[in-house]
Formats: C-alpha cells, sequence, structure tokens
C-alpha cells in the first residue's frame, strides 16, 4: 500500500552517448502511390512522413527492411494528423518498422482486416504501431467479419493506440500463431480500448465473435504464444463475454485496468499463462466479472476485483468445468492453477467452482489450490459450487461478510479484516488488519504485490502488501493511455544524435516509478 504522492516524482533520464549517429533521409508523402514510391529508395534510418489531411481509399502497404539500430519511420506530420478514412487499410511487412500517429476513423475495409502486421508475402518482425487511432471503423452489416488489428510474425509491438467503436463480426485485435509453433513474443501495451457493444446477429441475438483481444485460435491454441498485454485500459468492452480471449500458452497479462466491462479476462484455451496485478472495477455493472480459468498450470494472483454483478460463467473468478477428451474448441480440464494472493470486494459472486456442469462438461478442478485471498462481500455464498472440485487445496484466505456457500475447509478464516477506502479509491487494509503476515504456503511466483511493493515475509493476505516502498504498479487512468499519452521515449528529428539502441530499465514501460532510468547506447561509426 502507497499513497498516491509517493507515486509522483521526478523522471531521471540516464543519456550513456559514445559517439554520434546521423539521422536518415525524411521525405515526404501525400498518397499510397507515393510511399510505394518512396520505399524504392528507402534506406535503414529512414523516415516516410504523411501529409496532414484526410486520405481516402489509400490501401497502403509499407514493405522495407530496418534495423535494430536503424528503424524505417512511417509516421503522420503531427500526432494524429492524418485522417485514413474510406475503404483505407494499412499493411506492416518486414522488419525494424514503425507506424507511428495515424487515425482511422469512419471508414471501413473491403479486403481483410484495418491494419495488418504483413503484407505482399511478407509477415513481419520487431515491427511497431504506436500512437494510432482506429474508431468507428465499421461495415454496413454487422455480419461481415475482418478484424482491426491482426499481428503476425514475431517480436512485433501495439502500444499507445486509442481502439474504439467496432460493432461488426470479428475480434478487435488478434495475434495469430502457426501451425510452426514458432512463439510470437508480442507485446501489447499502454493502449485504449473503448467502448464496443454487445455483439448481435441479424437477428438481434448475442453472437461469439465480439473480444477485444484474442491471442491465438483454437487451432493452435496447444501451441505457446509468449505475448505480453500489459498496462491497457478495457473501458465498456461489452462485445462478448470474453474481453480478452487466450488461446495459446505462455502468456503474460498484467497491470491493465477494466472498467465496466460486461465480459471477463478469460482464459479459454491454452496452458501456462500468467494473470497478475489487474484491477478489475465493475461498478455493479451487470455482467461483468474478473477472471475465468479453463486449461491446466495457469495462475492468477495479485489481482483486485470490486464490485462484479455477473453471474454463472461471469463471476469475480470462475473455476470451469471441462469436457473427457476434450477437442480443441471444447473446454479442457483445469487442473493444477494456482489462485493466490488476490482481493475480491463487493462482487455478487465471488468464487463459482465447477462452472458449465452439464452432461458435456463433467471434469471438475483438479488439483488446484485457492490460497491467501481477501474476500469481503455481503452478496450471495462466497463461493459457490456447481461441481465439487477434486483435491482442491484452500489456505490462508481470509473471508468476510455473507455466508460462504460450502462447508468451511481449515484454510479459510471467517474474520472481518477491517477494511477502508483508501483516497486513491481501493479498499485496503490496515497494520492491526488480522490479513497482516497471515499469508501461508509457498508460492516462489508471488515477490511482489498487485502495486510492485516487494512483500516481505511473512506476506499479508490479499492483492496489497503493507508497505512503505514506493508502488510502481498502481492503477492505469484513462489519460495515461493512447496516443495523447506521456510515453518515456526519446526521438530526435533533424541532424545530431540518435540513438542506436533503447531500453528502459527495471520498470518498462511503466512511467509512474519515483526513479526510471532510461539507457541509450549510440553505435560508432
Amino acid at each position: 500500500m502507497n499513497h498516491p504522492s509517493v507515486l509522483w516524482s521526478r523522471l531521471f533520464v540516464v543519456l550513456l552517448c559514445v559517439s554520434v549517429l546521423s539521422l536518415g533521409k525524411e521525405v515526404t508523402v501525400s498518397s499510397a502511390a507515393q510511399i510505394t514510391a518512396a520505399l524504392a529508395a528507402i534506406a535503414p534510418g529512414d523516415t516516410i512522413t504523411m501529409a496532414n489531411g484526410t486520405w481516402t481509399d489509400q490501401a497502403v502497404l509499407f514493405k522495407a527492411n530496418g534495423t535494430a539500430a536503424q528503424p524505417i519511420l512511417l509516421r503522420a506530420k503531427t500526432n494524429q494528423g492524418v485522417l485514413m478514412t474510406g475503404t483505407s487499410t494499412l499493411r506492416i511487412a518486414g522488419k525494424y518498422l514503425i507506424v507511428e500517429g495515424l487515425r482511422f476513423e469512419n471508414g471501413r475495409s473491403t479486403s481483410g482486416g484495418v491494419i495488418e502486421f504483413q503484407g505482399g508475402g511478407v509477415t513481419s518482425t520487431n515491427c511497431r504501431l504506436t500512437r494510432t487511432t482506429i474508431k468507428n471503423y465499421n461495415p454496413p452489416s454487422v455480419a461481415t467479419d475482418y478484424k482491426w488489428i491482426s499481428i503476425y510474425g514475431t517480436n512485433n509491438r501495439v502500444d499507445h493506440c486509442h481502439i474504439e467503436g467496432k460493432t461488426h463480426m470479428g475480434a478487435t485485435l488478434v495475434v495469430w500463431l502457426t501451425s510452426a509453433n514458432v512463439p510470437n513474443y508480442h507485446r501489447i501495451d499502454s493502449n485504449y480500448f473503448g467502448p464496443r457493444p454487445l455483439l448481435v446477429d441479424l437477428n438481434g441475438n448475442s453472437v461469439n465473435g465480439g473480444e477485444t483481444i484474442r491471442i491465438g485460435t483454437s487451432d493452435y491454441s496447444m501451441n505457446d504464444s509468449y505475448s505480453i498485454v500489459e498496462y491497457n485500459y478495457f473501458d465498456r468492452c461489452n462485445g462478448e463475454i470474453e474481453a480478452i480471449s487466450n488461446k495459446s500458452g505462455e502468456n503474460i497479462y498484467r497491470h491493465n485496468v477494466f472498467i465496466n466491462c460486461e465480459a471477463m479476462l478469460t482464459l479459454r484455451h491454452g496452458n501456462k499463462c500468467s494473470v497478475y496485478g489487474n484491477y478489475f472495477f465493475c461498478n455493479n455493472v451487470p455482467n461483468s466479472g474478473g477472471v475465468r480459468i479453463i486449461g491446466e498450470d495457469h495462475k492468477v494472483y495479485n489481482n483486485y476485483i470490486e464490485n462484479s454483478a455477473g453471474s454463472s460463467m461471469k463471476t469475480g473468478i470462475t473455476i470451469m468445468n471441462g469436457v473427457p477428451n476434450s477437442p480443441l474448441n471444447r473446454y479442457f480440464q483445469v487442473k493444477r492453477a494456482k489462485v493466490v494472493f488476490n482481493t475480491l470486494i463487493g462482487n455478487r459472486y465471488s468464487f463459482h467452482i465447477g462452472a458449465g456442469k452439464d452432461s458435456e462438461l463433467t471434469l471438475p478442478p483438479l488439483d488446484c489450490v485457492i490460497a491467501n485471498n481477501l474476500v469481503w462481500s455481503a452478496k450471495e455464498p462466497l463461493i459457490t459450487y456447481t461441481d465439487t472440485p477434486l483435491n482442491m487445496l484452500y489456505e490462508g484466505n481470509i473471508f468476510y461478510g455473507a455466508a460462504l456457500g460450502i462447508t468451511k475447509p481449515a484454510g479459510i478464516t471467517i474474520t472481518d479484516p477491517l477494511m477502508f477506502r483508501e483516497a486513491d479509491s481501493l479498499w485496503r487494509t490496515g497494520p492491526v488488519s488480522p490479513t497482516v503476515n497471515a499469508a501461508v504456503g509457498s508460492y516462489p511466483f508471488v515477490t511482489a504485490d498487485m502495486e510492485g511493493q516487494p512483500r516481505t515475509s511473512p506476506f499479508d493476505v490479499g492483492a496489497d502488501e503493507i508497505s512503505t516502498a514506493p508502488a510502481t504498479h498502481r492503477p492505469i487512468r484513462k489519460n495515461e493511455v493512447g496516443p495523447l499519452a506521456l510515453v518515456t521515449s526519446v526521438r530526435q528529428n533533424g541532424t545530431g544524435i540518435r540513438p542506436a539502441a533503447f531500453a528502459v530499465l527495471e520498470n518498462y514501460p511503466n512511467p509512474f516509478n519515483p526513479a526510471t532510468t532510461i539507457q541509450f547506447e549510440v553505435s560508432v561509426t
């Protein structure tokens, strides 16, 4: 726990410059055809600047190869100054390419996704889409399926974008895996994902296919992606039950904020994912929830989930039943999930275990752990069993408020945690709370709390550790993400010094540390 004033301190920038490197040339263009012509003579380190104004029906293929030291940049003359509309699309194809500052609005695609990290037979590697808006880019029919952003290849990044208003079929942003089973290592961070209404068919019935983010597909869900989704702000992402749909393995979802979403972060397919340090501010919105778990060896910890109002599969934390010998597109049994050190406050249903049990979903959760969680709510039973889990370990949990809902196991203590609402609007415990130093068991992957403060043994129960250490991961705000947010990076225009490699040490990309060191290394020419 820490006070907000601690979070706003001076940003220290350390420049380690050993030489100078000249910038490449800059070319200004006003059409997709001129971009194609400019690419014929492009070189690493060059910049293509798109003239401000409205670009209508422009299919841009940004196909080139930069280097790690000298990427090639395609940018708007001023941030958000280029309006792509009509049937305009963008394809990013090659290595070390950066697209920055565009705005796609009130148009539609007639040829695949709006933005794809592939084109001309080439997928992208080490490319970046940043400070770009896609808003209300919808076809006439809600039944038309295309994605707004499709990420192919490896080691690509989508950051500081504003994405809002998708009303038609298809996930908003998709990471695509292939049969080659090559990990992606993509990064999706610091974006604003704005309102997406419930997806309905032509008859007005709700349907699947309205995810905001999907990583993988059922076909390749046993492949590992190793992608990271962090520091994003999800605002009323109501397209379907899955705001995030995980369909691959070894992904990390951390430090995101979900506000008023009638949807959940769902580990739908795939194994060994980590979900930690996320904040779910549900505000009693109908059908809202936190995390839904399916599959094997997932870790869900240090999450803060408040006032979810959903039921059935949409609860604070839902652990599903599975299908025997499940095909790839159904429900695998939950095995060895570790749900630890979470704080659940005021949720209608806090835990639902064995959800979905029917004649097909007959396998209850197996060998799972629910430990050191803090649950406080006066609504409904705190735990619902639709099926009885097998070999479930409860330890170190503190629950309070409504009826427990199950026969009390030894690992749940019913006692008032003495919580209060802090000035930052989070519910917290104080030094006399029974949660202090009350955690038990060994969970070596938990080294800090939801705010990044170190855990000191013996740990506190719940997502928040009482600490005087600086808080590095407080809930992000809407104005701290998207194209207009402050970005802790440096770009030098014109001639002079240009960094050849860039790294934000320790806590990237979070700008809220009391001290953040930014290191540059410059090649010798």
